[in-house]
């Protein structure tokens, strides 16, 4: 899951993830809606690769990309979770607030 936020984490990889969401591009395509070169886009699918949000596979010499969208689904289970828990934490610490009878008015500091 580290590789899988690490990958999200740069917002060019978050763009060829985009670009992939519509249908399978090789790494000629990709480069010309980016301002990179093609070595350049290469090693971010490699990490995109590493992550499992990309399977690239070959058709002679083209090696199309294409979106893994199951590989997000340990990274979505684990947000899922943690909004749960902390969801959980915001309302109970909005019970123990809303039944606190702290001081109703402010005190002045004696210097002020």
């Amino acid at each position: 899951m580290s590789r899988t936020f690490a990958a999200l984490a740069d917002p060019t990889r978050r763009s060829i993830l985009e670009r992939l969401a519509a249908g399978e591009l090789g790494v000629v395509e990709l480069a010309r809606g980016a301002a990179m070169t093609q070595p350049a886009i290469t090693k971010h699918l490699r990490v995109l690769e590493r992550a499992g949000l990309v399977s690239r596979s070959r058709e002679g010499q083209r090696r199309p990309a294409r979106l893994r969208p199951d590989g997000l689904v340990p990274a979505d289970l684990w947000m899922r979770r943690a909004r749960e828990e902390w969801m959980a934490r915001l309302d109970r610490l909005e019970s123990h607030l809303a039944t606190w009878n702290g001081p109703t008015e402010v005190e002045e500091a004696p210097d002020a």
